[in-house]
């Protein structure tokens, strides 16, 4: 329950800094949203057992646990950017202060971390359905989420996302996961490229739905071709 109320004042929070920060048309966005929408994601998975050889980016990356004295001024807020970049920004932000575990980074040549993405196992279900509700399924003992994936302005158009999260997904059988799941939005294109570059294939679509603030999400099997 705590975790529940925490998400939502970090959402408001959040709504309120778009506001001051001039992105009215944004926080209006955010707020219909939950008034009344419709929107289909696909849920992709990877099997850990199976062989995969990782994509290359343009760059080397090293991927590794965040560290406390990583550089995340990348996620500042500052004048200039655009509505969507400073709403993406906020939201990891919020995915710090959430208490989830564990964040990984691939850091560039020049030290800076370049992508970031959580691993969330099943000992952790009730912590994310506390600050997501019910977004996702319940996790399973042998399954893993990987949520926040996220690439600096200065760092896209590398190979980055596909490269950092195949190696990200790895590290999730180290918390006993065989199955690693995430979740596109089926309107970003790149995002669902670059996941089926780091091995994942689509095996759900998750159906939500907000009417007056109110969520629902119903999940339907992709059945294989």
């Amino acid at each position: 329950m705590r975790e529940r109320v925490r998400g939502l004042f970090s959402r408001a929070r959040d709504l309120g800094s778009l506001v001051l920060a001039g992105n009215l048309a944004k926080a209006w966005w955010a707020l219909s949203y939950r008034i009344y929408s419709d929107s289909t994601s696909f849920g992709l998975r990877r099997d850990l057992t199976v062989p995969f050889t990782p994509p290359s980016a343009k760059i080397p990356l090293t991927v590794r646990p965040l560290a406390a004295t990583d550089d995340l001024s990348a996620l500042n807020p500052r004048p200039g950017l655009t509505a969507n970049e400073a709403f993406s920004r906020l939201a990891q932000r919020r995915l710090l202060g959430s208490g989830l575990r564990t964040c990984y980074v691939a850091i560039a040549p020049d030290g800076m971390p370049c992508y970031m993405q959580w691993i969330i196992p099943a000992a952790e279900n009730d912590r994310l359905r506390g600050f997501f509700g019910n977004l996702y399924p319940v996790l399973g003992r042998d399954e893993a989420l990987l949520e926040g994936a996220y690439t600096p302005e200065a760092y896209r158009g590398k190979g980055i996302m596909g490269a950092a999260m195949a190696q990200v997904a790895e590290r999730a059988s180290e918390v006993g996961a065989r199955w690693v799941i995430t979740f596109v939005d089926t309107e970003n294109e790149a995002s669902f490229k670059g996941c089926v570059r780091a091995g994942f294939t689509p095996y759900l679509k998750r159906h939500e739905t907000f009417r007056g603030f109110l969520r629902r999400v119903r999940f339907s099997p992709i059945l294989p071709s």
